[in-house]
């Protein structure tokens, strides 16, 4: 299979969980066991595949800005990238909307965090970590 269409599944399976955790999020599955577990696991058995497969076809890698270059210019590598976010931003907004109902958080405050954490990942943790603090006064992640 071709990385690009690979890459459309990863992007197509991901959906539902984001449209879960946006409409649905006190179903008990939304969070939990769909976004929280299911999705980001069969994105991470894809990771794993894309990585051990490919890893030596490439050239590149970690020590510098200039190998992870050109370690990207292997598609697939690219795309284990790409789902590399896909199932992290995934699980922080799981863990967001879990976060919230647990602390009392309105959901309508989550949804634009949850927008930003699927388009722009650590913005979208980091507005939501910022609504927590201002919301519930709550810093650190284990507090109630």
């Amino acid at each position: 299979m071709t990385a690009e269409a690979l890459f459309s599944y990863a992007g197509t399976l991901v959906l539902p969980g984001w449209l879960l955790l946006i409409f649905l999020p006190r179903w008990r599955y939304s969070a939990t066991l769909i976004s929280g577990l299911i999705i980001p696991v069969l994105l991470a058995f894809l990771y794993g595949w894309l990585i051990f497969s490919n890893m030596g076809s490439s050239e590149g890698g970690f020590d510098s800005l200039a190998d992870v270059r050109t370690l990207f210019s292997n598609d697939y590598l690219l795309l284990a990238g790409w789902v590399h976010y896909l199932a992290f931003d995934l699980f922080i907004g799981s863990w967001e909307v879990r976060d919230s109902q647990r602390l009392g958080i309105h959901h309508l405050a989550v949804i634009p965090c949850l927008l930003l954490t699927f388009m722009l990942g650590p913005v979208g943790l980091l507005v939501y970590l910022a609504i927590r603090v201002g919301w519930k006064k709550v810093v650190g992640l284990d507090n109630a």
